[in-house]
């Protein structure tokens, strides 16, 4: 397999100025609509970038739950590798990808904690078995294997038999307020679109076309 040699055409759409929302969140709620219109799988699913006291960058996927003109939240263990490096710097970066549809939406700005009410009342709305295995899982953690994990899991569902489960002290989510939106439509011969909204200090948003 030549690694090299693999591309593709980029040919679904093209981003033009004119076709811009005013209000980035009112373009990223076009879009994403759009990309659940496109049965993309987990449109929601979004990379989120935090940084170490060290300096070392991680990555991994989290889901979007909530968004709104305060910022977009997704919820996890507090005592995971992300929630520390967050504590150290909040500092983060989201990226979505919808390959369907030629598109990515990069997203920078800080994140700060959620209250336990609004944690709480998300939780309430989890599956029994996400309850669990909040309970079960010490996120990021070094595990013996599988089936420890699997051991406690049934654990936790014996141990809340018949009551409602309560929420874990150490789970929680974050809010991620934007400073920076950057949108990228594929294009034509390598000449993608990419627009990049920055939050000015008035609270308007300057928009600007960045060369692909």
């Amino acid at each position: 397999m030549n690694i090299a040699n693999m591309r593709g055409e980029y040919g679904h759409g093209a981003l033009r100025r004119e076709d811009l929302k005013a209000d980035p969140l009112a373009q990223f709620t076009l879009w994403f609509e759009q990309a659940g219109q496109a049965n993309i799988l987990e449109p929601n699913s979004m990379s989120l970038a935090t940084v170490s006291a060290q300096g070392q960058p991680s990555l991994r996927t989290v889901l979007l739950k909530q968004y709104d003109q305060r910022g977009f939240v997704f919820f996890t263990n507090l005592e995971s590798r992300k929630a520390q490096e967050i504590a150290q710097n909040p500092d983060v970066a989201l990226l979505f990808l919808w390959l369907p549809l030629e598109r990515q939406l990069t997203i920078t700005g800080q994140a700060e904690k959620l209250s336990v009410r609004e944690v709480l009342a998300y939780f309430l709305t989890r599956p029994v078995d996400s309850q669990l295995a909040a309970w079960a899982s010490p996120q990021s953690h070094v595990i013996s294997s599988r089936q420890m994990l699997e051991m406690k899991w049934q654990e936790m569902k014996r141990k809340f038999t018949g009551g409602q489960i309560p929420l874990p002290s150490f789970w929680g989510g974050y809010r991620v307020k934007p400073v920076e939106y950057e949108f990228w439509q594929g294009g034509a011969h390598r000449l993608h679109d990419r627009f990049l909204y920055t939050r000015q200090p008035d609270g308007s948003w300057k928009i600007e076309r960045l060369a692909p």
